[in-house]
């Protein structure tokens, strides 16, 4: 999956491979989103545990697994760096569990559910569907401004074959004319 790094070669090879970038490939990044036209997909900021719980119900957030404090300050800090780096987020779209809703308002103030970034680690059957309209909503991107989607990690792991941490922004520059819809710009994490 190496030919997917090609819109900034260093920070896409650190995404493939996990390791963490370097101060300069997290700037290009940043300057990458700034730019417009991208998508940014965010894993759900820290909540504890995996899964959810057996009575969980979509829609009732006391049935599910819920951000932490620090999970509520790490979104609240996703949001503020988007800012502090001057990007213009056009639309922000997540997930319909909880931890993502509120990952998405309290980084950007407001989200879209869009049901294709619904988790799919109870039921895989649904991952190809999902998968695809994702990669065909993120192909078809073209701004202007930044797409945001806050989802879980075992969605965006198989768009693009990384195991985001918490929190972490994988960055995705669209290219309907490839035959995988995108690129991977690279990664961050906000401390």
């Amino acid at each position: 999956m190496l030919q997917l790094a090609t819109a900034l070669p260093l920070a896409g090879v650190l995404a493939l491979t996990g390791q963490r970038a370097p101060a300069r490939a997290e700037e290009l990044v940043w300057d990458s989103l700034k730019d417009g036209g991208r998508v940014a997909l965010i894993r759900h900021a820290e909540a504890p545990g995996t899964g959810d719980p057996p009575h969980f119900v979509l829609g009732e957030c006391a049935t599910q697994r819920n951000l932490s404090g620090g999970g509520k300050a790490q979104a609240a800090r996703l949001g503020a760096a988007f800012r502090a780096n001057g990007v213009s987020v056009s639309q922000v779209l997540t997930s319909g569990w909880c931890r993502c809703i509120e990952t998405a308002t309290l980084a950007f103030g407001t989200a879209e559910i869009w049901p294709p970034l619904h988790s799919f680690f109870r039921d895989a059957g649904t991952e190809a569907a999902q998968t695809a309209a994702v990669r065909d909503r993120v192909a078809a991107w073209d701004g202007p401004g930044t797409l945001v989607m806050v989802t879980h990690q075992v969605n965006i792991t198989a768009l693009t074959d990384i195991f985001p941490a918490a929190g972490e922004i994988v960055v995705l520059a669209p290219a309907a004319e490839r035959g995988f819809g995108f690129s991977i710009v690279g990664r961050v994490t906000v401390g």
